[in-house]
């Protein structure tokens, strides 16, 4: 036990004439270091927090402004404009309490210190209306107008130099709210596709109701909170997308991310992780001091990070209507659990809540559930080795299942992440989505990945590198006094995870006839390139005749704005319609109609991130009738429609910590996550480098329609044949260009 090893250090003898105190030297010598690097690491935090708290001025600033003021004291120029004089006239004139010098200094001191806290607000104002500019997302790629130069460089001069991890906090803008009509004509264009004409003639029946009679009400409401509130949907969607869900959260809710796809630094599983969780916590020293770099687009446009606060020490707590995510200080709680062997298991939201408070609210179970919720992080070692073999065609399938959901019980799904470390040294990572995003946790997996590998490192034998510390506490083994009836609870919601579990079909493959490089030969986004071939596959996927074209949500960041999340980008637009029944009809405008639906889908895209996307203002309008009690046909239908097809692209080499043109091999194989439709599919893909694309698709056992293999079958063949549509363009080029030089060489002959 840690606290019997610490209490050696420490006796006390009571005797008739007084207390023998007698203290260990060793023990008060670490009592003193102990408090040398809280007092160190509390003036860090004190440090970058000014520095952020200022920006995108400098502490150094306010002395210059002051030196500034002071000196025109004795120059005789007032560029206060007699507010200094004011200043001093308002101060006390007694003698004993200043004299006139005293006062004239003071009151140079007090209005240089306004001005600069007033030029820092200006200059924070000036910034948030520069990143309120979002024209620059909608010109072509590769083209660039002067405006937007003119822009850029504005927004690099007024952004300072060396900013922090929330430096940018206070001068992003806040998330605009759509008006109503682009919204409403937006979704009606966005469901035309999807639905026949008496269908869709219906759906305008009740938009146009809705617009015309409660939507008005609804958006003042919603205008006040955009005011009111740093982000009128982030609160909202966390709790009501999330925390008030009530069925498992495993395969329903958490997403997986994997280890290296090609390296594994170390097959020793203790050496591997040991270091990837001495990455971690030097990942979370540096978010706790605040000193990560922000995220900016361009390389200089902010992103949001107020997500990563949340990273560590975060726990989703269930209740019976509805959960809370809570974090506690980094700074207390600075230990993390370890999983070896079973554990209890209530992966179902009410179940757990109310044995949560009936079983584990008091005594043995209480303090080791205190333990896990207020840990670090989970770390989970697992039994059985996973991985990508080439050898074997399914072993990205086991590595994302035992990822996903395990063997059930040996998770915690609840912490914000459990890391989960393999006996042949591969690792991954369950993470929990209330309080983040994927491209969050996929931030820190990048660094600590490569701190891993090429900082912290491995001997020869494979183990890790430095020496070893025996001063360290021995860990503590949590105790549990299960009784019978918690234990038929347990076994209960046992047999429901697994059989959630057992139904998952999963399957991760790597598409490696070519990726984003020929992709952008091709003058195309090569999201939108991916999300034509997922159409396309999804048309031809039916199991006797092609399934008509589903809802399809992707998701798109907003972290452009304070606070942002995500929006939705509806991928299964009426050009995307067009472009695929081309294909299946084999017509020559097919490569035109392509072209037309990339461009849509492009457009659509950046319509989300920049605040005009559909679903998030339509969600918010629904809360709040909810809240006055108003019933609305449209927004019931619009927020009862099933998402058949959910996509998301994970992004890669967020923070660049590795060459992949020097280190090929080392690339990650991104993540992926559950259905969400019963009858549907979940699909996320991942750019990696220039030359692969990774696939992991989900879906369930259960439905009939589906097929993960059988989908991913589609997909290459789609990929395929949508590259086929501009070889074919290539190759006319070139038999033209050939027939021309012929033409002209003949000219020349005669």
């Amino acid at each position: 036990m840690a606290e019997a090893h610490q209490a050696v250090g420490f006796q006390f003898t009571v005797r008739p004439d007084g207390v023998d105190l007698r203290l260990s030297q060793e023990v008060i010598k670490n009592i003193y270091l102990s408090g040398v690097t809280a007092w160190k690491k509390r003036a860090i935090q004190f440090k970058n927090g000014v520095l952020a708290g200022v920006y995108p001025a400098s502490p150094s600033s306010w002395l210059i402004v002051v030196i500034a003021m002071m000196s025109s004291l004795y120059i005789r120029i007032d560029p206060s404009l007699g507010m200094i004089d004011a200043i001093k006239d308002n101060l006390p004139r007694s003698r004993d309490c200043m004299s006139v010098q005293t006062r004239a200094v003071l009151s140079a001191i007090l209005f240089a210190t306004g001005l600069w806290l007033f030029l820092i607000y200006l200059l924070r104002y000036t910034l948030k209306a520069l990143l309120s500019y979002h024209g620059w997302i909608f010109e072509s790629h590769g083209k660039m107008s002067t405006s937007t130069k003119v822009w850029l460089s504005l927004v690099k001069m007024f952004s300072g130099r060396r900013p922090l991890l929330y430096s940018f906090q206070a001068s992003l803008p806040r998330l605009p709210v759509p008006s109503l009509d682009d919204t409403i004509q937006r979704y009606l264009d966005s469901v035309r596709p999807l639905l026949d004409s008496d269908q869709y003639d219906q759906m305008e029946i009740l938009a146009n109701d809705f617009k015309d009679s409660k939507a008005a009400q609804l958006q003042r409401y919603l205008m006040l909170k955009s005011w009111w509130a740093t982000n009128y949907v982030s609160d909202w969607w966390e709790e009501y997308i999330y925390l008030r869900g009530r069925s498992p959260i495993m395969v329903n809710s958490n997403f997986y991310i994997m280890d290296l796809l090609y390296v594994t630094p170390t097959h020793r599983q203790a050496a591997r992780a040991g270091n990837v969780v001495h990455a971690m916590l030097k990942y979370r020293r540096k978010l706790e001091r605040g000193e990560h770099a922000p995220l900016r687009a361009l390389g200089t446009v902010p992103m949001c990070s107020s997500q990563m606060e949340r990273m560590f020490n975060t726990t989703r707590i269930p209740g019976i209507e509805t959960g809370h995510a809570t974090s506690l200080s980094l700074r207390t709680h600075t230990h993390l659990v370890i999983l070896r062997l079973i554990g209890p298991a209530l992966p179902s939201r009410v179940p757990w809540a109310r044995a949560r408070i009936k079983y584990f609210g008091q005594g043995v179970n209480r303090v080791s559930l205190d333990a896990i919720e207020s840990a670090a992080f989970f770390l989970t070692l697992d039994d059985e080795p996973q991985g990508y073999d080439p050898a074997k065609t399914d072993s990205l399938d086991s590595y994302a299942k035992s990822l996903l959901h395990g063997n059930c019980y040996d998770r915690w799904f609840d912490k914000s992440f459990t890391l989960i470390s393999y006996p042949n040294g591969k690792m991954g990572i369950n993470a929990e989505h209330s309080w983040a995003d994927a491209p969050i946790v996929g931030h820190m997996w990048e660094y600590v990945l490569a701190t891993d590998c090429f900082q912290l490192g491995y001997t020869e034998e494979g183990h890790c590198k430095g020496d070893v510390n025996k001063g360290l506490p021995h860990p503590t083994r949590l105790q549990w006094q299960i009784q019978k009836e918690c234990q038929g609870v347990i076994e209960t919601s046992y047999r429901s995870a697994k059989q959630i579990a057992d139904d998952v079909d999963f399957h991760a493959y790597l598409f490696s006839d070519f990726g984003k490089g020929l992709i952008k030969k091709c003058r195309t986004s090569p999201d939108a390139f991916i999300q034509l071939a997922l159409q396309l596959a999804q048309f031809r996927v039916g199991p006797q005749i092609p399934l008509l074209f589903c809802l399809t949500y992707e998701s798109s960041m907003t972290r452009m704005f304070r606070d942002g999340r995500t929006e939705t980008v509806r991928s299964c637009t009426s050009e995307a319609v067009a472009f695929v029944r081309a294909m299946e009809d084999t017509s020559a405008t097919r490569l035109g109609l392509f072209r037309k639906a990339a461009d849509t889908h492009q457009n659509m895209y950046r319509l989300a991130m920049t605040g005009s996307g559909i679903d998030r203002h339509l969600f918010c309008l629904y809360i709040v009738s909810k809240y006055l009690g108003v019933d609305s046909p449209f927004l019931k239908k619009v927020l009862s429609e099933p998402w058949k097809l959910s996509t998301s692209q994970t992004p890669q080499q967020q923070l660049n910590l590795v060459d992949i043109t020097k280190f090929p091999k080392y690339v990650g194989a991104g993540g992926g996550f559950g259905p969400v439709a019963d009858d549907g599919y979940g699909v996320s893909y991942i750019i990696v480098g220039e030359n692969l694309i990774t696939f992991h698709i989900s879906c369930k056992f259960s439905s009939a329609d589906t097929d993960s293999c059988r989908f991913s079958q589609n997909i290459q063949k789609a990929m395929l044949d949508i590259q086929g549509l501009f070889k074919a363009e290539n190759d006319k080029k070139m038999v033209e260009l050939g027939t021309h030089v012929q033409l002209e060489n003949g000219k020349k002959h005669i």
